[in-house]
């Protein structure tokens, strides 16, 4: 856990920028590469939008903070209800 902590402060916002993510973890996670051409992504990304949009407005949250907010409900609901 220290090398993840460790990395994560290391890392900045251009490293990031340069990075493909969807990429890099599609390597473990292969439903990444293909989902684009499955998945009617304007659907779910429109809802996406709403509730990002819905944060900032009702929280006074900025964009980076209403997206890191809204991820760190979704993993909780994952983990919390995932099937065992």
């Amino acid at each position: 856990m220290d090398n993840i902590e460790q990395i994560i402060r290391n890392t900045n916002e251009e490293n990031q920028s340069k990075t493909d993510w969807t990429e890099a973890w599609s390597t473990r996670y292969p439903i990444l590469k293909r989902y684009q051409k499955e998945v009617d992504i304007p659907c779910y990304a429109k809802e996406i939008r709403r509730m990002l949009t819905d944060l900032e407005e009702r929280y006074g949250y900025g964009e980076l903070d209403a997206m890191l907010v809204l991820k760190d409900i979704l993993a909780h609901e994952y983990l919390d209800n995932r099937k065992k």
